[in-house]
């Protein structure tokens, strides 16, 4: 039998020798390695575009947030300029001091949750 034939098509006679079926594994063996080179290769391929699919997506999300967050102090420094006698002055800093609060307590947060060990870490070092 030529090696061109897969394994699924090989009829084994009973006389087909051990050197000969060592033989077949071994071409087996190396169709299906570079079978699944090539599949990690699509999948790989496949997972980087829906990677970056996802961070393009976020980066518009995140552009998004951040007019929303402006147009929101702007809104905020006038209504408290207004309420202030038209001290709009008194409005972006109080305005701005309420931004740096809320900025504050998310870096807290944001430190907080990254100062904890990943389950699956600790797991890890658990199995050890």
């Amino acid at each position: 039998m030529d090696g061109a034939r897969t394994s699924a098509a090989r009829r084994v006679n009973p006389d087909t020798t051990i050197p000969e079926l060592v033989r077949w594994l071994g071409d087996d063996s190396k169709h299906l390695v570079s079978d699944e080179v090539r599949l990690a290769k699509l999948e790989m391929r496949e997972a980087a575009h829906h990677a970056s699919a996802g961070a393009i997506s976020l980066a518009v999300a995140f552009a998004a947030i951040v007019v929303a967050a402006v147009a929101a102090t702007v809104c905020v420094a006038s209504l408290i300029g207004r309420v202030a006698g038209g001290h709009m002055w008194l409005g972006a800093i109080v305005a701005a001091v309420l931004d740096l609060v809320v900025g504050a307590l998310l870096v807290k947060k944001g430190l907080a949750d990254f100062a904890e060990p990943a389950h699956a870490f600790e797991e890890l070092k658990s199995a050890q």
